[in-house]
């Protein structure tokens, strides 16, 4: 495939003429053919073509904007143009589907020549829109403001990014998805600061690490005297975020008891300090994260259904560092470059081998991973440059299959987690006294050595 010519996804309908692609194709256009949506939009991940092709199918056009509008939603990027019969032109229902969906349309049968002059047109003013990006450069994207940068260019990043301007300026309550050390709270953080909260208070809290016996006080806040030690009043969480966004981090680990209150806050827009009588409102948007699969949690019966529907008004999904092609050295270089200048500035970069270690390490431990590796590399390395076995990732030698002492160490430890979890029905806390540890240390641990888990009943 010719990548210097430009590409074009045809999303084409059983009866359509077969000659239509072989022709575009023959005058210099790469053409990707999809039979549906699902292979479409695979395609467009796949190929990132600027243009597309759509026969809208004759008499089924309903059910083809309900098949197709979610590829044609995502359209940042590329521009379509529409194919369809031309006594269907004049239709009310297909008029509003060109005017709302499509770049220009085309009816059947094609006049070649003028539809390869109009995918042309399409074409170059995609690039003319790519050369005008303000929120792109040489390191990543940018949202508005410095203090707003996401580092990134892989495509993922880039419809999220996008995704992310419509959702702050919705104002609606947010649920953001993705694996543990994606940077879920950096994107929370940066649709409050896109929205018309920004200058009121961003409020995160960690709901797996909140005391049990104490939760209901830091959310909600407690009188004076209203238990043993609160000495003084006390505004919770959620009051102190008034105005602004309260973040509310791995709600799936939020108890059932918890749940009903939050809820019962969402509707009504009040809360009740505990120890106290007085109903008192408060203004904040609600952001959740989770890297649990809440709707699973709500079949088991481990968190509730209405809730999940309050908070999962609009979604983000933040991918997980394995799939953003390209970032993991921009990333890499970005860290190294905060750390460097304070640790150790005559470090020069990555040796070609640790670069090549990064991108082949699956990174179960996403952003956070890369950071603290980065980081103790910067500390330990003892060259200019910094070599895989500085990061801690060694490619095993021809003929030497044995792991490393720190690698062994790290098995071990979720070894031992795994198995203590397991005899005490997950249990955290009961594991976390087995182990001697704090809860928050072994919460820690888990999310370090990827642990995963059900909250035991």
């Amino acid at each position: 495939m010719d990548n210097s010519r430009p590409s074009l996804l045809y999303l084409r309908h059983s009866d359509i003429d077969e000659r239509l692609p072989s022709s575009i194709q023959s005058r210099g256009w790469n053409v990707h053919i999809a039979n549906n949506s699902s292979e479409a939009v695979d395609l467009l991940n796949a190929h990132e073509p600027r243009v597309g092709l759509a026969h809208v199918p004759q008499n089924d056009e309903q059910r083809f904007l309900r098949q197709s509008e979610p590829l044609l939603n995502r359209s940042d990027g590329i521009n379509w143009v529409a194919l369809l019969p031309d006594r269907e032109s004049k239709s009310p229902f297909v008029r509003r589907l060109i005017a709302d969906y499509f770049y220009d349309y085309h009816t059947l049968p094609a006049d070649v020549e003028r539809l390869l002059m109009t995918l042309g047109h399409a074409d170059g003013m995609v690039r003319i829109g790519e050369g005008l990006d303000p929120d792109l450069d040489a390191t990543g994207l940018h949202l508005g403001s410095p203090d707003l940068e996401i580092i990134g260019q892989s495509p993922v990043m880039r419809a999220l990014c996008r995704q992310l301007r419509k959702v702050a300026t919705a104002g609606f309550n947010v649920l953001i998805r993705g694996e543990s050390g994606t940077g879920k709270e950096l994107i929370a953080q940066a649709v409050h600061k896109m929205s018309a909260r920004a200058e009121a208070p961003f409020v995160a809290v960690n709901c797996g690490a909140l005391p049990r016996d104490l939760i209901q006080a830091e959310l909600f806040g407690h009188e004076k005297g209203s238990f043993t030690g609160a000495d003084r009043r006390r505004i919770g969480h959620i009051e102190a975020a008034q105005g602004g966004t309260l973040f509310l981090d791995e709600i799936g680990d939020l108890p059932l008891d918890m749940q009903v209150n939050l809820l019962r806050f969402l509707q009504e827009r009040t809360i009740q300090r505990v120890g106290g009588t007085e109903r008192i409102p408060v203004d904040v948007r609600i952001i959740a994260a989770t890297h649990v699969n809440l709707e699973e949690a709500v079949a088991r019966g481990d968190f509730r259904e209405d809730l999940y529907y309050r908070l999962n008004v609009l979604q983000l999904e933040v991918p997980p560092l394995r799939e953003r092609e390209g970032d993991i050295e921009l990333l890499a270089y970005h860290f190294f470059r905060q750390f460097s200048q304070a640790i150790r500035p005559q470090l020069r970069g990555f040796s070609v081998q640790a670069v090549e270690a990064m991108n082949a390490h699956t990174w179960p431990g996403n952003v956070r991973e890369l950071l603290n590796r980065v980081q103790r590399a910067v500390v330990m390395c003892e060259n200019r440059l910094i070599r895989p076995r500085d990061l801690a990732l060694d490619q095993r030698a021809p003929g030497c299959p044995l792991m490393t002492l720190a690698q062994a160490r790290a098995n071990a430890e979720k070894a031992v987690i795994e198995q203590t979890l397991a005899a005490v029905r997950n249990n955290v806390s009961r594991a976390a006294r087995c182990l001697d540890v704090s809860r928050v240390t072994l919460y820690r641990l888990m999310e370090q050595h990827g642990v995963e888990w059900q909250r035991g009943r």
